[in-house]
């Protein structure tokens, strides 16, 4: 029971990653998703997305927190350099899984709204991003299980979360089996809880389209 809560001090710092990565990586991925379709700097994006797609998380992490202070003159605390690179590395995949919902769209929609002179503004938070969200929710779901995994990599550059607590305690014990298997019960039981709430929703929102309609 000690080992159990031991390791679980580190769940803290796993959702405040994971929590933060998410918001970053929605909100940018969106962003990317209609400057691309917009052709707003595409070149840039397609590179940006390419490049974090491309490389190792734990190699952009490490980049962030050890070079920022050294290029930057930046000297980003382990939870904001976390946060920042699992948000940007997460957006990439957040802006494929948009274009893909928006590509998805019958194009007649968004002839109907020139047609009308609907904003742009109003036609993307209207209209357009509420049908993507709702297409793509299961793809997002799964984004989200991923990062929450990926938040490990933390314990790489001293952060302790979850897996560097169980490492810890693994090492003043000298076993690792048992620490390593909590801690992978912790992410099992977080996976199982975001699946659940995902299909609450994803239900919910289709209980309310088929009421709309009648």
């Amino acid at each position: 029971m000690n080992a159990v809560i031991v390791i679980g001090k580190g769940l803290v710092l796993t959702l405040e990653l994971l929590i933060g990565g998410v918001f970053i990586g929605l909100i940018l991925g969106a962003v990317w998703a209609i400057c691309r379709y917009q052709s707003i700097g595409k070149p840039i994006i397609n590179q940006f997305i390419s490049l974090m797609r491309g490389t190792p998380l734990i190699l952009q992490l490490s980049l962030v927190y050890f070079s920022a202070p050294l290029l930057l003159g930046l000297h980003l605390s382990i939870l904001l350099a976390g946060i920042l690179t699992f948000g940007l590395n997460s957006s990439a995949y957040f802006a494929e899984i948009f274009r893909a919902g928006i590509e998805n769209l019958p194009k007649g929609q968004f002839e109907a709204a020139a047609t009308l002179h609907v904003p742009s503004y109003y036609l993307w938070k209207d209209i357009i991003l509420p049908q993507v969200l709702k297409n793509m929710f299961p793809a997002m779901v799964n984004e989200v299980i991923s990062l929450l995994k990926e938040t490990a990599l933390i314990s790489t550059i001293g952060g302790m979360d979850l897996m560097r607590n169980a490492q810890s305690l693994g090492a003043e014990q000298f076993t690792y089996f048992m620490p390593l298997c909590i801690a992978g019960a912790y992410y099992y039981a977080l996976v199982l809880m975001i699946e659940t709430l995902g299909r609450q929703i994803e239900k919910r929102g289709h209980y309310v389209s088929t009421h709309e309609c009648l």
